[in-house]
């Protein structure tokens, strides 16, 4: 049976509602800055990497979210992308989505599973 390595990024309560955490990671594959949005109950998780040009969304730590906390803002150019799915509505990369990543929320934490383990 396959075993998963996890990682808790943080508690539930760490994260506003809405609001949102960048975090930088080490895994197998190598680094990657993924970050969280929290919106009620549901946490999502997506790579730190607009779909446009392949830069980092965020213009100041863990800043994520546009002023409504309603969209993922990117702030090179202002796409706007659903917090639900990562679609982007608005932008020079309207119809294309952010990267999701896998996260789950257990026992009031928000965990990452990068990896299987052997």
């Amino acid at each position: 049976m396959t075993e998963y390595t996890k990682e808790v990024l943080c508690s539930l309560d760490a994260l506003e509602d809405p609001g949102s955490l960048g975090f930088y990671l080490e895994s197998d594959q190598g680094p990657r800055e993924i970050f969280l949005v929290r919106k009620g109950s549901r946490v999502f998780a997506y790579q730190n990497s607009c779909p446009h040009t392949g830069v980092n969304l965020e213009w100041q730590a863990n800043q994520f979210l546009d002023l409504g906390g309603s969209f993922i803002q990117c702030a090179n150019h202002g796409a706007l992308f659903r917090i639900e799915d990562g679609y982007c509505l608005r932008g020079p990369c309207a119809g294309e989505s952010l990267q999701p990543v896998c996260v789950v929320v257990e026992r009031e934490e928000v965990v990452f599973y990068p990896a299987p383990h052997r």
